[in-house]
């Protein structure tokens, strides 16, 4: 078992005095002051203008919406500079965030808006009709919409008396007398949804002191020298909705004073080029995918690499063969980490000490217990793989509303089971084997082998289906489906086009097989292992 040391992020929490994830942004504000604290695109914000903008909208969803501290209050937009106000804004009013996949489809966004109670919705404007036409199933009462250029050009009228306009908001919020957050460090900061480990999309509930606690394990791998709080720039591709990147580039980069700049569309290469064109770009996070897609893009070499210090990749495996072509072409080492959702999320991080061991992620950040574990629960010894446990400040209270899925999870000694397969080295580094379930990890996004094939069924000419994870070097993996079919004209087209609108994107099979048959054990169940494992060898994995 790798062992922590003791209390030592408790210890801090302590000094710094934070009894909420809105005192991050105060304390900010005392230390970096007028200095940008997040850009997206030409724009940008400081640490002093965050915090006023954040009050002001803070006040509006206490005093006009007439939100209560405790309730939920979704935000599905990608990364624009009203998020991180949203976010701040919403702390500040003692709300808890459910962050929300601004490219859901109706039925997911549906599921998460009404498994976490969220009464309003802060949204992107093109995505008003998704949400009117699931709102009678949710308990959503009202919307705050803005738009991408809200920014520098704000829309202030709204078209429904249940709807705001996000800049308004503000300029209302301004008026209105202060709120305080009334929230303490064991109170529920965030619902961060999930897969889990059946399948069933559940909420999270991270506290504050779990995403504190878990701010200071990020920031204590950063070896003394190697930056300047308050005067370094990331770039920050991975969407906010996204606990890595809720908690690296948003909570994390408020703490050292960074500016974090944000990109909208990581999609969008020639646009993101741009942006790092724009700026003095001294860190950068990323995925696998990420760096592929820039290293083949004409403009990557044009590129002023002299100031980067390192890259962060995590929410998905690194491929050794990507890290070490982006070394070799920017001179900056890839700093791979590994986490959860229900771990805030960082367990596993490498540092500029650690020595390179291929195949493992490295060692456990402070504060944090990892043990492999056999069946029954027994700590196997070093070297042997099992399942994965992990105990820290960072791992969350447990899912939201699911006392049985969280008593499957979490012991009562507070070791989270997290369904993976890994090993231990003599000196605490860990390598991740495989997964125990059968979760698909793509582009960083957890996808369940489950939700996809749903979708699938629902087409009246399938007849059955498996869906499997693939090695794919851009996206980490990718879906593969196998069908066996009603009708037998449906073509692999149609099937794809089919799931295009039933799921979000990065969960739409890359690959369709069709076969008269799917394999079966003897009593009818279908064996996703044996068509997993005929997949991956095809695959040369």
């Amino acid at each position: 078992m790798s062992s922590p040391e003791s209390c030592v992020v408790a210890r801090q929490l302590a000094e710094l005095g934070h009894t909420n994830l809105y005192h991050l942004l105060e304390q900010a504000c005392r230390d970096y002051g007028d200095k940008p604290a997040f850009s997206c695109g030409a724009d940008s914000v400081s640490f002093i203008a965050l915090r006023e903008h954040a009050d002001a909208f803070a006040r509006y969803l206490r005093h006009e919406v007439g939100l209560q501290p405790g309730d939920r209050l979704a935000i599905q937009l990608p990364n624009l500079l009203q998020y991180v106000v949203t976010i701040f804004g919403a702390l500040k009013a003692g709300l808890v965030i459910v962050n929300t996949n601004p490219q859901y489809t109706a039925p997911e966004t549906r599921h998460q808006f009404s498994d976490a109670g969220a009464r309003a919705v802060v949204v992107l404007d093109k995505l008003v009709p998704l949400v009117r036409g699931i709102q009678a199933d949710t308990q959503i009462e009202h919307l705050i919409v803005t738009s991408v250029d809200d920014w520098r050009n704000p829309q202030e009228q709204g078209d429904a008396a249940d709807v705001s306009r996000f800049m308004k908001a503000l300029a209302v919020g301004r008026t209105l007398p202060e709120v305080e957050p009334e929230r303490g460090l064991d109170d529920i900061a965030v619902l961060q949804y999930t897969g889990g480990t059946t399948g069933v999309s559940k909420g999270a509930m991270l506290t504050h002191r779990n995403l504190l606690c878990n701010v200071l394990q990020t920031v204590s791998i950063i070896q003394p020298g190697e930056v300047q709080y308050g005067n370094e720039t990331r770039v920050s591709p991975l969407p906010l909705y996204h606990i890595f990147a809720f908690t690296a580039n948003c909570l994390a980069s408020v703490f050292t004073g960074f500016n974090s700049v944000l990109i909208t569309n990581p999609r969008d290469l020639d646009s993101m080029i741009a942006d790092m064109k724009r700026h003095r770009v001294t860190l950068l996070t990323g995925i696998n995918s990420l760096f592929v897609s820039l290293m083949a893009h004409p403009e990557f070499d044009s590129l002023d690499f002299s100031h980067l210090k390192w890259v962060n990749s995590g929410g998905a495996p690194l491929n050794v063969a990507v890290a070490e072509r982006w070394f070799e072409r920017t001179g900056a080492v890839v700093r791979e980490g590994f986490g959860m959702t229900e771990t805030s999320p960082v367990v596993v991080a490498s540092t500029a000490n650690t020595p390179y061991k291929e195949g493992f992620i490295g060692q456990a950040v402070v504060d944090t217990e990892m043990k492999i574990v056999d069946d029954n629960g027994n700590e196997l010894p070093s070297g042997e793989a099992g399942e994965l446990w992990i105990r820290g400040p960072q791992v969350m209270l447990g899912y939201w509303q699911r006392p049985e899925a969280t008593a499957e999870v979490l012991t009562t000694d507070g070791w989270l089971k997290t369904g993976d397969i890994g090993v231990i080295d003599e000196d605490g580094f860990l390598k991740l084997v495989d997964r125990k379930k059968d979760m698909i990890l793509v582009s960083g996004f957890n996808v369940y082998p489950n939700d996809v094939e749903d979708a699938v069924m629902r087409h009246p000419g399938i007849r059955e289906c498996v869906a499997v994870g693939v090695p794919d070097e851009r996206k980490g993996e990718a879906i593969k489906l196998y069908v066996s079919l009603h009708d037998r004209n449906l073509t692999e087209a149609e099937i794809i086009a089919h799931c295009r609108e039933q799921l979000t994107g990065y969960k739409v099979p890359s690959f369709v097989e069709i076969r008269e048959d799917l394999p079966k054990s003897t009593v009818g169940k279908l064996l996703r292992r044996v068509l997993r494992d005929e997949a991956r060898a095809q695959a040369g994995a």
